[in-house]
């Protein structure tokens, strides 16, 4: 996810991963650094939140939130400061600041917006990871539509993958993992914020996907009166939990 120029990374396997050496390693590789405070602040300003600690630049350790959650944050907003870290060898994400980067994930808050994966029409690159976080006014529900969609194929998903969750972060409101070839069914959200991750092993591309969104000021609900999240002909591996 990236927003003035500041985007998050994680290891590949997993959250809470990378030594402070590391994460300054990984942003580099990238052609960026380590973002300062003052950067994160500003990408947060305009509606960038990730609910994932990382380093910063000079050692500092934190993550921003806009959006309030008990899960996340400790019901507030702004920057969560965990300050400087003395132990450089502590394992966190981090934050790299790199304004001319490829565009990987993105905060959007438009009525409207087409999205696509790294380098759409070419094939997506190995050992990606993107959030596309979505943010419309309150009220209004997100309507999501694939256009294209062509991931590596896997019968569980466990290699390259796009999952939606109905929240503002991959923490709480799993909906599912999405991969192969097939379009996925139309997803509707039950509140105004969806989160889209899009993550790559280290072998084998496809060509990617195009994501539509639109807002919808009334709820859409299927026969039985329950909110539309469908699965598709996409292979899908569904939320342990379903929506939160």
């Amino acid at each position: 996810e990236r927003a003035a120029g500041v985007y998050h990374r994680e290891s590949r396997s997993g959250k809470y991963q990378l030594t402070y050496a590391e994460a300054k390693a990984v942003c580099e590789y990238e052609g960026g650094h380590l973002a300062t405070y003052q950067q994160l602040e500003a990408a947060r300003k305009i509606g960038f939140h990730v609910c994932a600690a990382g380093w910063m630049a000079k050692g500092r350790v934190g993550y921003p939130i806009v959006k309030a959650g008990a899960n996340c944050g400790f019901g507030r907003t702004g920057i969560v400061d965990y300050g400087i870290r003395l132990n450089r060898s502590e394992r966190w994400d981090a934050y790299c600041y790199n304004p001319n980067g490829k565009e990987c994930g993105g905060v959007f808050t438009d009525s409207k917006h087409v999205f696509k994966s790294p380098g759409y029409p070419n094939e997506y690159e190995n050992d990606q990871i993107c959030y596309w976080h979505i943010r419309v006014k309150y009220g209004q529900r997100i309507h999501l539509q694939f256009l294209e969609f062509d991931v590596e194929d896997d019968t569980a998903c466990m290699a390259d993958f796009l999952e939606v969750y109905d929240s503002y972060d991959d923490v709480n409101g799993f909906v599912g993992r999405f991969c192969g070839d097939e379009l996925p069914d139309d997803i509707i959200s039950t509140g105004n914020v969806m989160t889209l991750k899009f993550l790559t092993d280290a072998s084998v591309t496809a060509g990617g996907f195009q994501v539509r969104y639109m807002t919808m000021d009334l709820p859409s609900k299927a026969s039985d009166g329950r909110n539309t999240t469908s699965q598709g002909k996409a292979n899908f591996l569904s939320g342990k939990f379903g929506i939160m």
